[in-house]
């Protein structure tokens, strides 16, 4: 398979979770509050996306360059099911009135950081193509590494959601750290 066939297939693979999750909608196979089981399975296909692009790193180094490849797919494909989480959250609990906004920002503050996430993915998205890259030069490496504050971020988000059970928040924690940690010692070491 040529590379461009195998990158169409990475976008494939990147939508198969928003597919069944739209088919699982329209066929009424979601629970009794399907706004909220979509909008934790965007947020959760959004976070493991995001951890994929921060291992693509690491795995490259060890000899598996495979993930590093599709980056910007994975990327991308964070960013569209952030998006949707976030489009999700304005139509079903806000209603997309800023009066609502402001209510829920100031009693929950897991919604600022979770919207403070998304606009620190928002130029990362927008930069993607290679165009802008070119254009950015060496700047585009500095911008993109907005993804490491995103991350953690997103982790809060998730955290401050979790309430009780907080198993999954940690396990995420623990590897956003554990990559957050090994990006600081490559900077260091130059």
């Amino acid at each position: 398979m040529s590379p461009r066939s195998l990158t169409w297939v990475a976008i494939i693979v990147c939508c198969i979770p928003l597919g069944y999750l739209a088919w699982q909608l329209a066929s009424g196979q979601l629970d009794p509050d399907p706004a909220k089981y979509l909008m934790q399975g965007t947020g959760s296909w959004a976070l493991r996306g995001l951890v994929l692009v921060l291992l693509a790193a690491p795995f490259a180094r060890h000899g598996w360059g495979s993930l590093f490849r599709y980056r910007r797919v994975l990327g991308v494909a964070v960013f569209m099911y952030a998006s949707v989480h976030l489009l999700l959250f304005a139509q079903v609990y806000v209603g997309w009135e800023a009066e609502l906004l402001m209510e829920e920002l100031e009693e929950r503050p897991y919604v600022l950081v979770g919207f403070a996430a998304w606009i620190l993915f928002l130029p990362l998205a927008l930069t993607s193509t290679d165009a802008a890259r070119r254009w950015l030069g060496r700047r585009w490496r500095l911008l993109h590494r907005l993804v490491y504050p995103a991350a953690a971020l997103a982790w809060f988000h998730l955290y401050w959601l979790a309430r009780s059970d907080i198993a999954e928040a940690l396990i995420y924690g623990a590897l956003i750290a554990a990559l957050l940690v090994w990006r600081l010692r490559r900077w260091r070491l130059g």
